[in-house]
């Protein structure tokens, strides 16, 4: 029932700097301005629809050539393009090789795609295979002086020759023109439109040409074959294959209605020859007659070049749900303004102490209840090491974790200093009391020995000295019963008096601790050298003799 009468909130922190509030406000602009950009550049304020197309094509134009055998013919549009009128796709023909008045009959295959023989036993009867002009009658005659090839049945004489004429016998059909008739459709917006636009009369049409208007719909062969990165006399002679691609990008918003068509052309087929067995692209054809009551034909391997149309694009119109969809998905931008910042207290980018007290307020962390973390000062160092307690391992010899700078702990320091009175003089220093000789780890030499590990700490880490708990200051801060007592009082006004010596036992702690070691780090605990411990229970012993073992307090020992 708790729970769900419960509400949990994220916790801010507020921090006031001139230095991070104008970072924070200087990376917000830059992130707003850089969604206004991509929204506009992209048009993400807008639903989008995809074009459907179709397309028609009609090519112009009249070539005079010369055909081996036939002397000067006018081809014209009929001859040169009327084949292969594919959907979105028209052909050219722009070379040919003619095979005249070919009959069916029997003759023998050309040496170049027959099988050359020596007797009739290596003629198959009836076989064929793809490069074959007819079926084998298993007869090896002679095709000329130097060869003997088999026989086939077929139309005859077969097509002998299959290397292009260079230069291409149509090389004038790059001065043909065509025009392209492109319909368009944006279902989603129901909008409607064709390249040939509204205010193209039909005497701008007879007039325009690409090369001085980019949206003139009538194009040039050799222009096309040009812009694509080609050459037209050099492509016309095995063929080719080009696109030309219009692109849609429309805005159909009122105030930015912008629909017009961009034409761009490249090559789609592999143009070095000596790269592909087949190159460029050729087909046949033959045109029948008869003579003499026999059918005739003449054979026409047409190579020329195929113009593949490809329309695509989109239309763009604004949309209230998408702009809020996108506003949506850009707001998690502004959280790299939060991660720069953290990142830069946190680092060495920024004051340290300043850093330390942000990120400290900021996070809240708790420790895992299995393991603690002591901090432990040394006398001959001025910094605090974190150690991980180890129920096992010597205090003294634990390795640390981590280092850190000492904060003094400035409000108990001064209550300290404002209720010292001014006592009887103390010597520099006190001797060290007599005992049995100090333990192996102990390195001031006023150290006892302990059962428990975790209480095995001496004031001083690495070289050997003076113990702190020898200094008159130790003895002012930490052993003078007035002190303590006024101390305590303060913190405790109803405390009885006079203390005992349970509560000025742990008075001295507190007064070692912050005079030592500050403020201790978040989640640590402070440990008090052994030397130490042992002085203030000398100063103020338990009267059983009996003392609490090293505990897991705010200080370290009672």
């Amino acid at each position: 029932m708790v729970a769900l009468c419960s509400y949990e909130t994220t916790k801010l922190v507020r921090i006031h700097s001139v230095r991070l509030g104008s970072l924070k406000w200087t990376l917000n602009a830059t992130v707003l301005l850089f969604i206004c950009l991509v929204m506009l550049w992209n048009r993400k304020y807008q639903q989008f629809d995809q074009v459907v197309s179709s397309v028609t094509a009609k090519v112009k134009g009249v070539a005079h050539m010369q055909l081996p055998g036939e002397g000067g013919v006018i081809w014209d549009e009929a001859d040169y393009s009327g084949f292969l009128q594919d959907k979105n796709s028209f052909f050219v023909v722009t070379n040919i090789i003619m095979t005249k008045s070919q009959k069916q009959g029997r003759c023998p295959e050309p040496p170049s795609s027959g099988r050359r023989c020596q007797h009739h036993s290596d003629c198959e009867r009836g076989a064929w295979d793809q490069r074959s002009h007819g079926i084998q009658t298993g007869s090896c005659v002679k095709f000329d002086a130097l060869a003997r090839t088999c026989e086939v049945v077929g139309w005859c004489p077969v097509e002998a020759k299959n290397k292009p004429p260079r230069p291409a016998l149509l090389a004038s059909a790059e001065k043909f023109t065509v025009l392209i008739k492109n319909n368009i459709r944006f279902p989603a917006f129901n909008f409607i439109r064709r390249n040939i636009l509204p205010e193209m009369t039909e005497s701008y049409l007879r007039k325009c040409r690409r090369a001085n208007d980019s949206l003139c719909p009538i194009f040039m062969l050799g222009d096309v074959v040009n812009r694509a990165g080609e050459n037209f006399s050099t492509m016309a002679v095995e063929g080719g294959v080009i696109g030309i691609q219009i692109k849609w990008d429309c805005d159909l918003d009122h105030l930015t209605r912008r629909c017009l068509p961009a034409y761009s052309f490249r090559r789609l087929d592999q143009k070095e020859s000596n790269k592909t067995l087949s190159p460029g692209f050729n087909f046949r054809f033959a045109k029948y007659r008869t003579v003499d009551g026999v059918e005739e034909r003449t054979l026409y391997k047409a190579f020329g070049i195929r113009f593949d149309i490809m329309v695509f694009g989109q239309a763009g119109k604004f949309s209230f749900i998408q702009l809020i969809i996108y506003i949506g998905s850009t707001l998690s931008y502004y959280a790299l303004t939060t991660i720069l910042l953290d990142w830069l207290i946190g680092t060495s980018c920024y004051v340290a102490e300043e850093g330390q007290n942000y990120s400290e307020r900021k996070v809240e962390s708790i420790p895992d209840k299995k393991e603690c973390i002591l901090c432990v000062s040394y006398v001959d160092e001025d910094d605090i090491r974190l150690v991980k307690m180890s129920r096992k391992k010597r205090l003294q010899d634990a390795k640390s974790i981590g280092v850190q700078a000492r904060r003094e702990d400035i409000g108990h320091m001064t209550a300290t200093l404002c209720l010292l009175t001014e006592p009887r003089s103390f010597p520099a220093t006190f001797s060290q009391p007599c005992s049995s000789p100090p333990p192996s780890w102990c390195k001031c030499g006023g150290c006892s020995a302990s059962p428990i590990p975790q209480e095995e700490l001496c004031c001083r880490r690495g070289s050997e000295g003076p113990c702190v708990a020898s200094s008159a200051l130790f003895h002012k801060l930490s052993l003078q019963r007035t002190l303590l007592e006024a101390l305590i009082l303060y913190r405790e006004p109803f405390t009885p008096t006079p203390p005992d010596g349970a509560a000025l036992r742990r008075c001295a702690y507190r007064q070692y601790v912050a005079w030592r070691l500050g403020e201790p780090p978040a989640d640590c605990r402070p440990a008090i050298p052994r030397c130490c411990v042992t002085r203030i229970r000398e100063a103020f012993p338990s009267p059983g003799g009996r003392y609490g073992a090293f505990a897991l307090a705010k200080h370290a020992a009672t």
